[in-house]
């Protein structure tokens, strides 16, 4: 009866080891951000996608009346005042230094008061560019012989007529021409959020027009100067310091002219 014996050390050497291709932690990292964005954009689709399904039938809702201040992020206008200075009055008189008017002044001046304001914006950008470089270069060395020697070493081929002759040319012409013209004109009522150290207002308008199933949306900000609003209450949207003006809208005809969320991830995403 034979037995056999293996040998342990030649049967440890005998295995190999599988390869492990290690992955570097930063691919995890970038393949776990872009899940996550994905789950995110989809959870997002989806609550909107919810708010479309129930809303289906019947027209957008209109924003509800609520208080500027309020909103989530809103932060109080500061910029750059002067030193305060005191109301002073002269004695037996009626009359304040700094008054805009003898009898009270029915303008907006304080916080919640109501204004006018006139929205006139007709602008209009006409460019035009055109730019063009021309460069042509011609080099020729004039050596007839290498080192004396009529003939090239080594390969002992005959020196050519020209040993170092260079010709180039390059040309550009770039063009660019922009043609923009835009006009609005209507009329929105704000209210004053904030009055500024030096007397200069801060005010907020939003107004909301539904007609159909289409929502048109009007916000205008910015700061006012008392001396600019006219004595009906009003102001031209050009008198407005650090304007904001937006006019846009939501409903069916913006959910149509919008790309799918799909679209616009992608076009941010791929490199071409």
């Amino acid at each position: 009866m034979t037995r056999a014996y293996s040998n342990s050390s030649e049967s440890r050497t005998a295995r190999v080891a599988p390869k492990v291709k290690v992955i570097p932690m930063n691919v995890f990292k970038v393949l776990r951000h872009a899940v996550l964005a994905t789950l995110a954009a989809s959870l997002l689709s989806s609550c909107a996608a919810w708010e479309r399904i129930k809303d289906i039938g019947q027209p957008p809702p209109l924003s509800a009346v609520d208080n500027p201040t309020a909103r989530a992020g809103y932060k109080p206008v500061q910029m750059p005042m002067p030193a305060i200075q005191p109301a002073s009055y002269n004695p037996n008189s009626l009359w304040r230094n700094g008054s805009r008017a003898f009898f009270k002044d029915q303008r907006a001046h304080q916080i919640g008061d109501l204004l006018t304001v006139q929205v006139n914006i007709t602008d209009k950008a006409n460019l035009s560019n055109e730019t063009q470089t021309t460069r042509a270069t011609n080099q020729d060395s004039g050596v007839t012989n290498f080192f004396g020697q009529n003939t090239l070493p080594v390969i002992n081929k005959p020196v050519p007529a020209r040993i170092l002759t260079t010709d180039s040319t390059a040309a550009t012409d770039g063009k660019g021409s922009i043609n923009r013209s835009e006009a609005l004109q209507t009329n929105v009522a704000a209210v004053v959020t904030q009055v500024l150290p030096n007397g200069n207002l801060v005010v907020e308008g939003r107004q909301e027009i539904r007609v159909n199933f289409e929502v048109r949306e009007l916000i205008v900000a910015g700061i006012v100067r008392p001396e600019d609003i006219q004595s009906d209450n009003t102001i031209d949207s050009t008198k407005i310091a650090q304007a904001r003006i937006a006019y846009g809208g939501r409903g069916q005809v913006t959910d149509i002219q919008q790309q799918p969320w799909g679209q616009q991830l992608s076009q941010i995403l791929l490199p071409f």
